[in-house]
């Protein structure tokens, strides 16, 4: 795959740069759907008119309700953010070209890269503004995954991870971090993981979907897994800003293609690939990070049961889907706050295996911790959620 193939993103809404996001968009088409949850779970306050529309029966519930919380134990409640994104200047030689190429207003693609290549300064006080106590940070996309040649991939892997190392070292309180890994070469790739983690001190790995079109179920990466389980660490699957393959169904719609709906379908996919390719029966304990609510598939989760029957015997994993999605998988909350969605996941995975994540700069800070204050959970669930998942899993 050629780095010169046009970026398809989604274009934002025109608004003012501190108040851009990925996702509102999504809001503003989605209004009157309201925030029961079906199957008898609790209704939460919606997060925004996409779980709400004014008059409608869940917004008059929430009108009449009151939040007896403390707000006082509420402003102490920790926060650790999970998947929370910065770039080097320059390390990614491909980085300019595909930025320039995003399709999104140049006001707001200033904003969202002059955060991203800052470490201290903006990002600290949009932390401080907004009450969150530590972002786990991991390099934006485009990452390692454009890189074509291995050797070149293996020398910027260790040039992001001192960086990452050397930002943490200097405020420890405040940040953690995810390395990049070199899966162009899968023997490099386990080198420098046992570095990042046993010398570098990260907390495990952030990957961009695909390596060039390969996917990480296939035979070539199952050594990099093995180390990922040795080492007790996750590998977070995030979404590649360019495709593996152009899907037919996408065409002539922009909007489908990036984080609306093409991303989570295509990670989503990803990860059922390393279920039914039978990474997690022979790596029992290997752990998978998907953000997004988890791309969707604990909503899922009955359907690929029911229809796993057919799957020819010899085709078949140890157990059903959902068993994995259970067992090896953790999902972040990043760039859905929906009440709905979080009762949903909860109710699905189990409260310990979701994190609080924002996908800073991309999202708003302040959006997504009022969302979480407010998410209708009990306080020891709230909490875990907050940070206490993050801390147990990535050892923070």
């Amino acid at each position: 795959m050629s780095d010169e193939r046009p970026v398809q993103a989604v274009t934002p809404p025109t608004e003012p740069p501190a108040a851009a996001t990925r996702r509102r968009f999504i809001a503003a088409t989605a209004a009157a759907s309201g925030a029961a949850v079906a199957g008898g779970l609790v209704a939460g306050q919606p997060a925004s008119a996409a779980e709400a529309a004014p008059g409608s029966s869940a917004s008059m519930t929430v009108d009449r309700s009151k939040d007896h919380r403390n707000p006082t134990k509420e402003k102490k409640m920790r926060i650790v953010a999970v998947e929370e994104a910065f770039a080097v200047p320059g390390a990614i030689r491909q980085e300019a070209a595909i930025r320039e190429r995003t399709d999104v207003p140049e006001a707001i693609k200033r904003e969202w890269y002059r955060r991203l290549d800052d470490m201290t300064e903006l990002r600290l006080a949009d932390m401080d503004a907004n009450g969150v106590d530590m972002q786990v940070l991991s390099y934006a996309t485009p990452g390692l995954e454009v890189i074509e040649d291995p050797a070149e991939a293996v020398a910027v892997a260790r040039q992001i991870n001192d960086f990452l190392a050397q930002a943490v070292a200097r405020r420890p309180n405040r940040f953690a971090g995810f390395a990049v890994l070199p899966l162009q070469d899968p023997k490099a790739a386990v080198v420098e993981l046992r570095r990042a983690v046993r010398e570098l001190g990260l907390k495990g790995v952030l990957f961009n979907d695909h390596v060039r079109g390969h996917y990480l179920d296939e035979p070539q990466f199952r050594p990099v897994w093995a180390e990922l389980e040795r080492l007790g660490v996750p590998l977070y699957l995030h979404p590649a800003a360019i495709p593996a393959d152009n899907w037919r169904v996408f065409n002539g719609y922009p909007v489908l293609v990036g984080p609306s709906w093409g991303w989570t379908a295509m990670v989503g996919a990803h990860a059922l690939r390393l279920i039914y390719g039978g990474v997690f029966d022979q790596f029992p304990g290997a752990s998978l990070m998907l953000g997004h609510m988890g791309e969707l598939l604990p909503f899922q989760m009955a359907r690929l049961d029911s229809r796993y029957s057919q799957v020819p015997a010899e085709q078949r994993v140890r157990h059903l889907p959902s068993y994995y999605l259970r067992n090896n998988v953790y999902i972040t909350t990043s760039g859905v706050m929906s009440h709905a969605a979080l009762l949903g996941a909860v109710h699905a995975v189990g409260v310990d295996r979701v994190l609080f994540a924002i996908d800073y700069p991309f999202e708003s800070s302040a959006e997504a911790v009022a969302f979480l204050r407010s998410a209708p959970h009990a306080p020891a669930d709230l909490a875990r959620i907050a940070h206490g998942n993050a801390e147990r899993i990535l050892g923070l």
